[in-house]
């Protein structure tokens, strides 16, 4: 079994965010940063967003994403469109297949603002 590392992309300045520990967090940005954390905080989403990370170009066709996560195409679905409403994922629709890419940096955001050492 081998193991893919996501890639490390820096988030632009201006998308950048402030660490969780440099001052207190507002409501409107807790309930953003909760829907992004819980469309990762399950495992069949994080393979996915693995899947595509590692795949040519960093983009993957629906089709396959289904066999190596072992469900149904409408099940892939259903959490690819929770990845695109968080902001990982975005869909090209090619035909009749669906490709979906990383958004450039979403991850690197939420590692940055989770990053407790940076304010310290």
């Amino acid at each position: 079994m081998s193991t893919t590392l996501l890639p490390v992309i820096q988030p632009d300045a201006a998308v950048c965010c402030t660490p969780l520990t440099s001052e207190a967090m507002d409501a409107e940005r807790a309930d953003t940063l909760a829907k992004k954390l819980k469309a990762l905080a399950d495992p069949t989403r994080l393979r996915l967003v693995s899947i595509v990370a590692a795949s040519e170009g960093t983009e993957a066709c629906v089709c396959d994403l289904i066999e190596p996560v072992g469900l149904s195409q409408p099940t892939v679905s259903h959490h690819l469109k929770i990845l695109m409403e968080a902001g990982f994922l975005t869909r090209s629709k090619r035909g009749t297949w669906a490709y979906y890419k990383l958004v450039p940096g979403a991850l690197g955001e939420l590692s940055q603002l989770l990053d407790v050492t940076a304010s310290r």
